[in-house]
């Protein structure tokens, strides 16, 4: 009877305890998450995020707070992710080339992109825009086509440095146009756009919302996009594709959230769903939509998916180009 008694209150104790511990650990998430941006803040990227992180903040009903740890084309921040508790507390907001393009460049890699990570879900579309200066004699992309033609290897393309999108996109370019364009890499987005705004560049294709102002202002032109789509910020620039033998260009860029590999599922589902609250509320869509960009939601497997796919085709052109990690 002792020994009933006695196992009857461990029972009780020990049932009291899991109790406790679930009432204390509560429904996820019940303290503050960091939203880890692999790259310098005041960029698009940072941008984006930023507004994700308040909307975020707001339906999880815990602040979300960004970090930015920039370095090595963005793997020091997605390693951090990467080796982060599965918990659902540490989150990387990954533009396309952490994940599709760094591991043809680099490498020793300290993270896996499709092993490494859980996807939650895309939650914006963006595109590249072709800008040349306006002394330029050319008001189309056939038309820069056929000036590079004229003048192999005098005109030339700045990028924020080797491997990155920006000069993938001018490596396609040459490469469909067949002509010769001299690349300039920079270490990072401003000094490349500064030079190029001084007028000591020929021509850019980078991050659409970098130029909108100065396109509207006149002060450059825009002579294409690279998604097949136009923007709704530039409605009368063209798509690249849209011009005689460019038809198979196309330079999508995308940005999404995921977790540390073996963040459990349900925790997966809730932020899917509240991210796709976020970015499908009218308020986000307009805002974006002013910078260019096009917020959009996916269901995990969908973003795993996109993952693998652009990680095969930026791989053949990468290996096309030469390009390797500064």
């Amino acid at each position: 009877m002792k020994m009933a008694s006695a196992l009857t209150a461990v029972s009780l104790w020990l049932g009291m305890g899991l109790i406790s511990a679930a009432v204390a650990a509560g429904p996820y998430p019940d303290r503050p998450l960091r939203l880890v941006v692999p790259f310098p803040a005041g960029g698009a990227t940072d941008l984006m995020a930023r507004a994700l992180a308040q909307g975020l903040g707001d339906k999880l009903g815990q602040s979300v707070v960004v970090e930015n740890r920039g370095g090595a084309g963005g793997a020091i921040g997605a390693e951090a992710v990467a080796t982060a508790a599965p918990d659902g507390y540490t989150l990387l907001y990954s533009t396309m080339g952490v994940l599709t393009i760094n591991p043809s460049l680099y490498a020793k890699l300290r993270y896996d992109p499709q092993k490494s990570f859980a996807p939650v879900s895309l939650t914006n579309l963006t595109s590249n825009l072709l800008v040349v200066n306006p002394d330029l004699k050319a008001g189309s992309v056939s038309e820069l086509a056929d000036l590079a033609r004229q003048r192999p290897g005098e005109l030339t393309f700045s990028s924020s440095g080797s491997g990155t999108t920006s000069h993938l996109a001018g490596e396609m370019f040459k490469s469909t146009a067949g002509v010769d364009i001299r690349h300039i890499p920079y270490k990072g987005t401003s000094g490349a756009i500064n030079d190029f705004l001084a007028g000591r560049i020929s021509m850019m294709i980078d991050t659409s919302s970098n130029f909108i102002d100065q396109v509207r202002q006149g002060k450059i032109k825009a002579l294409g996009v690279t998604s097949r789509k136009r923007l709704a910020a530039l409605p009368d620039v063209p798509s690249i594709s849209e011009s005689p033998g460019f038809e198979s260009y196309e330079v999508s860029l995308w940005s999404g959230v995921l977790a540390p590999a073996g963040t459990p599922r349900a925790v997966i589902d809730r932020l899917n769903a509240a991210i796709g609250t976020v970015m499908t509320s009218p308020q986000m869509v307009e805002r974006m939509a002013g910078y260019g960009i096009q917020t959009t939601h996916s269901t995990p497997e969908e973003f795993a998916e996109r993952i693998r796919a652009d990680t095969l085709k930026w791989a053949r052109i990468i290996e096309q180009s030469g390009a390797r990690a500064d």
